[in-house]
């Protein structure tokens, strides 16, 4: 299971108002597994068997999402957002191999089913926390981090009991590795002691401090972009452990764009960007097919020349450009920009062969 090193913007500090989230998944084991990204329709969103083998149920009406998989062959995944401007991640997981095979659910299984549903951050909360109450296994304790376009909360989780706590720093890095919340809890299950520390009395090790913002700081001054967060993350990652990254620009009043490397190693890689349009349609490549380790993607970026990553640098800065503007002048997203990840991808994709 990977986890997440995170960079969380909030509105004051960033261009139109937007909240952006940054994810740096982080796994010295397996930097080299493919990391999928998928797109799911409403009506296949709640399709197969859960990762943890509890029944996918849910309420509601029922959302299309978009998913990064940690590894082949997953039901859930590790980090997604919803056609609502939600955004979930999972940013530490520990001893969730032994809830296989059963009836609980795995982080990347709540990461799915609370996408499907949530309508806004709040409502990501309380479906965490529901999942987590019904679906829990004794031997599971997960940190996630949620967010939409006007606030980010924490959520850790030890077995069938969770606490949350709402950001109130106007930009943090929250680091992969225990529990993130400790003595502020704004939400919990029923009963909880609210007095002492959350990781404390759950024998977990609280989040270590992180060791400070990288990349383009924000300045509180409502001017940073994306790109500042994509700085942000190749500044952070590290090659030895980085794998996919992700963003997400969350908007209130426009269109969310979230941004997928697909490859390993921020640092290393162009970012990609997805919307939800009327029918989104995104590139196979980077999906992992039968008989395959490694998304068609990830394989020629790994054979990539030196050269293309710098034209690829120039063809992303365009794009963020060229969207940036598109987003200036319309409110939700056309059928122009149903194939935006897949021909970026394709694109990318040429400058490897």
């Amino acid at each position: 299971m990977t986890n997440g090193d995170c960079f969380v913007v909030l509105p004051e500090n960033c261009a139109e108002g937007t909240l952006i989230i940054g994810r740096n998944a982080e796994d010295e084991k397996n930097v080299n597994i493919a990391s999928e990204v998928c797109f799911y329709d409403a009506t296949e969103v709640l399709e197969g068997k859960t990762d943890g083998g509890a029944t996918a149920e849910t309420g509601g009406d029922v959302l299309r999402v978009i998913l990064q998989k940690p590894k082949p062959g997953l039901w859930g995944g590790d980090f997604g957002a919803n056609e609502r401007g939600v955004a979930l991640g999972l940013t530490w997981a520990a001893s969730e191999n032994k809830a296989r095979d059963s009836d609980s659910l795995l982080g990347t299984d709540i990461v799915r089913l609370t996408l499907a549903v949530a309508k806004d951050v709040d409502d990501a909360v309380d479906r965490i926390g529901a999942l987590v109450a019904s679906h829990g296994h004794d031997n599971s304790k997960m940190n996630f981090i949620a967010c939409d376009a006007v606030a980010a909360w924490f959520v850790s989780c030890s077995g069938k009991v969770w606490a949350a706590e709402k950001l109130e720093a106007s930009f943090l890095r929250l680091p992969s590795g225990g529990l993130a919340v400790t003595t502020v809890v704004n939400k919990s299950s029923e009963g909880l002691d609210d007095a002492a520390s959350f990781a404390a009395a759950h024998d977990a090790e609280a989040q270590a401090p992180a060791e400070g913002w990288c990349g383009p700081k924000p300045a509180g001054d409502g001017t940073y972009t994306q790109h500042d967060m994509f700085e942000t993350l190749r500044a952070a990652s590290n090659a030895s452990s980085s794998r996919a990254a992700t963003v997400s620009v969350l908007s209130a009043k426009g269109i969310s764009c979230h941004w997928f490397t697909g490859t390993p190693n921020a640092a290393e890689s162009v970012f990609k960007p997805f919307v939800f349009a009327p029918k989104p349609r995104i590139s196979p490549l980077t999906q992992v097919q039968a008989d395959a380790d490694l998304t068609l993607l990830h394989k020629l970026h790994s054979q990539r020349k030196p050269a293309a990553l710098e034209h690829l640098r120039s063809l992303e800065r365009s794009c963020v450009d060229e969207l940036n503007n598109y987003f200036s002048l319309q409110d939700h997203a056309s059928d122009e920009l149903d194939e935006l990840l897949k021909d970026c991808v394709e694109a990318e994709v040429k400058f490897y062969r």
